[in-house]
Protein backbone atom coordinates (compact mmCIF):
# COMPACT_ATOMS: atom_id res chain seq x y z
CA UNK A 1 0.00 0.00 0.00
CA UNK A 2 1.69 3.61 -1.32
CA UNK A 3 -0.81 6.63 -0.09
CA UNK A 4 0.33 9.93 -0.61
CA UNK A 5 -0.89 12.54 2.21
CA UNK A 6 -1.59 15.77 1.03
CA UNK A 7 -2.19 18.73 3.52
CA UNK A 8 -0.97 22.30 3.86
CA UNK A 9 -0.43 21.98 7.89
CA UNK A 10 2.63 20.55 8.03
CA UNK A 11 2.93 19.32 10.99
CA UNK A 12 -0.53 17.69 10.81
CA UNK A 13 0.43 15.49 7.91
CA UNK A 14 4.31 14.71 8.92
CA UNK A 15 2.77 12.75 11.66
CA UNK A 16 -0.01 11.29 9.61
CA UNK A 17 2.29 10.19 7.60
CA UNK A 18 4.93 8.65 10.34
CA UNK A 19 1.88 7.02 12.45
CA UNK A 20 0.76 5.29 9.01
CA UNK A 21 4.25 4.05 8.64
CA UNK A 22 4.60 2.70 11.91
CA UNK A 23 1.34 0.48 10.90
CA UNK A 24 3.07 -0.90 8.12
CA UNK A 25 1.36 1.48 5.73
CA UNK A 26 3.70 2.94 2.58
CA UNK A 27 2.86 6.79 3.35
CA UNK A 28 4.52 10.34 2.22
CA UNK A 29 3.46 13.06 2.16
CA UNK A 30 3.54 16.88 0.29
CA UNK A 31 1.92 19.86 1.63
CA UNK A 32 0.91 21.78 -2.06
CA UNK A 33 -0.78 20.77 -4.76
CA UNK A 34 2.27 21.13 -6.71
CA UNK A 35 4.62 18.89 -4.60
CA UNK A 36 1.73 16.42 -4.88
CA UNK A 37 1.81 16.41 -8.45
CA UNK A 38 5.23 16.07 -8.71
CA UNK A 39 5.51 13.01 -6.56
CA UNK A 40 2.78 11.40 -8.22
CA UNK A 41 4.46 12.07 -11.43
CA UNK A 42 7.75 10.24 -10.03
CA UNK A 43 6.35 7.53 -7.91
CA UNK A 44 3.62 5.36 -7.68
CA UNK A 45 0.55 5.30 -5.32
CA UNK A 46 -2.44 3.53 -4.63
CA UNK A 47 -4.34 6.24 -2.66
CA UNK A 48 -4.28 10.13 -2.40
CA UNK A 49 -5.51 10.93 0.74
CA UNK A 50 -6.21 14.75 0.64
CA UNK A 51 -6.93 18.35 2.12
CA UNK A 52 -10.52 19.74 0.45
CA UNK A 53 -9.22 23.34 1.15
CA UNK A 54 -5.57 24.53 0.84
CA UNK A 55 -3.94 27.60 -0.30
CA UNK A 56 -3.31 27.76 -4.02
CA UNK A 57 -4.55 24.66 -5.05
CA UNK A 58 -8.43 23.48 -4.07
CA UNK A 59 -8.34 19.51 -2.87
CA UNK A 60 -10.87 19.20 -6.15
CA UNK A 61 -8.38 20.47 -9.00
CA UNK A 62 -5.74 18.45 -7.14
CA UNK A 63 -7.65 15.39 -7.85
CA UNK A 64 -8.17 16.53 -11.24
CA UNK A 65 -4.83 16.92 -12.08
CA UNK A 66 -3.62 13.93 -10.48
CA UNK A 67 -5.95 11.82 -12.12
CA UNK A 68 -4.52 12.83 -15.45
CA UNK A 69 -0.98 11.68 -14.26
CA UNK A 70 -2.42 8.33 -12.54
CA UNK A 71 -5.93 7.92 -14.14
CA UNK A 72 -6.29 4.37 -11.11
CA UNK A 73 -5.88 6.62 -8.19
CA UNK A 74 -7.98 6.11 -5.05
CA UNK A 75 -9.08 9.35 -3.02
CA UNK A 76 -9.99 10.13 0.46
CA UNK A 77 -10.90 13.43 0.90
CA UNK A 78 -9.95 15.40 4.43
CA UNK A 79 -11.62 18.77 5.50
CA UNK A 80 -11.31 20.91 9.11
CA UNK A 81 -14.52 22.50 7.67
CA UNK A 82 -16.82 19.99 6.99
CA UNK A 83 -19.95 21.25 4.96
CA UNK A 84 -22.93 19.27 3.11
CA UNK A 85 -21.67 21.45 -0.50
CA UNK A 86 -17.95 19.99 -0.07
CA UNK A 87 -19.17 16.73 0.64
CA UNK A 88 -21.20 16.34 -2.44
CA UNK A 89 -18.86 18.00 -4.68
CA UNK A 90 -16.21 15.14 -3.39
CA UNK A 91 -18.42 11.96 -3.81
CA UNK A 92 -19.67 13.46 -7.09
CA UNK A 93 -15.82 13.61 -8.06
CA UNK A 94 -15.45 10.59 -7.27
CA UNK A 95 -13.75 10.70 -3.88
CA UNK A 96 -13.99 6.73 -1.62
CA UNK A 97 -14.78 9.09 1.57
CA UNK A 98 -14.53 12.27 3.45
CA UNK A 99 -13.55 12.72 6.86
CA UNK A 100 -13.75 15.32 9.08
CA UNK A 101 -9.72 16.54 10.89
CA UNK A 102 -8.90 15.44 12.78
CA UNK A 103 -9.29 12.09 11.75
CA UNK A 104 -9.69 9.36 13.77
CA UNK A 105 -5.83 7.17 12.48
CA UNK A 106 -7.67 3.75 12.90
CA UNK A 107 -11.06 4.91 11.23
CA UNK A 108 -8.43 6.73 8.54
CA UNK A 109 -6.71 3.21 8.09
CA UNK A 110 -10.11 1.37 7.62
CA UNK A 111 -11.13 3.55 5.21
CA UNK A 112 -7.65 3.39 2.99
CA UNK A 113 -8.31 -0.29 3.50
CA UNK A 114 -12.18 -0.46 1.90
CA UNK A 115 -10.92 2.11 -0.97
CA UNK A 116 -7.98 -0.55 -2.01
CA UNK A 117 -10.26 -3.46 -1.31
CA UNK A 118 -8.14 -4.78 1.31
CA UNK A 119 -9.78 -7.21 3.40
CA UNK A 120 -9.15 -6.33 7.61
CA UNK A 121 -6.74 -9.84 7.33
CA UNK A 122 -4.65 -8.08 4.94
CA UNK A 123 -5.82 -9.72 1.73
CA UNK A 124 -8.06 -8.65 -0.68
CA UNK A 125 -11.93 -8.78 0.51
Amino acid sequence: MNVLLVDDEEELVATMAERLSMRGIDAAYATSGEAALEMARDRDFDLVVLDVKMPGMHGLELMRRLEAVRPDLKYIFLTGHGSAEDYKACSEAGACSYLIKPANLEALINKIKEALGIGPSGSGA
